[in-house]
């Protein structure tokens, strides 16, 4: 199960960044989102894989299509790339994927270790973890995402209202 998944996670985002429509990259994107959702619930993480659908898959995808109905014509194919831009594009990609494996490799000693330890982790630790001010607490955090999504849609109604 878990490669099918992993299949279709892979699938849907190549198809969300290579087609020309963006309400169909759009719907690519909530696959994703919802395929990932599926890997958590597979992992055991239910409250991380209701969270994935709830924020990622409901609110923010739905900002997404706001966004694109407010900025732009939704049917319109985009222009292709110019040979130059795919160039650079691709080579940022392969750098980008290059340093992310490095990441990855260079962590597994340590995440070897977490995993041999026990991790008791309940939704009200979760949830202290997230409104606590102190050294490893998530507030400020949660706070400026909150501000930077209040731009965004103040930015979406300064724009509908200009046409």
């Amino acid at each position: 199960m878990y490669f099918i998944i992993a299949l279709a996670i892979i699938v849907f985002s190549m198809l969300t960044v290579t087609t020309g429509k963006i309400l169909r990259a759009a719907t690519y994107l909530l696959f994703v989102l919802f395929a990932t959702a599926g890997i958590y619930f597979q992992m055991g993480y239910e409250f991380l894989g209701a969270v994935q659908i709830a924020v990622y898959a409901g609110g923010i995808l739905v900002l997404f299509v706001f966004a694109i109905f407010l900025t732009g014509k939704p049917g319109k194919a985009s222009e292709p790339l110019e040979s130059t831009k795919k160039i650079v594009g691709l080579s940022a990609a392969v750098l980008g994927a290059l340093v992310c494996g490095y990441a990855l490799l260079s962590q597994v000693d340590m995440c070897n270790a977490v995993i041999d330890q026990p991790i008791d982790v309940t939704i009200n630790k979760i949830g202290n973890m997230l409104l606590s001010t102190e050294k490893l607490g998530y507030l400020l955090p949660f706070e400026a995402i909150s501000i930077l999504l209040l731009a965004c849609i103040i930015g979406g109604i300064v724009i509908a209202r200009k046409r």
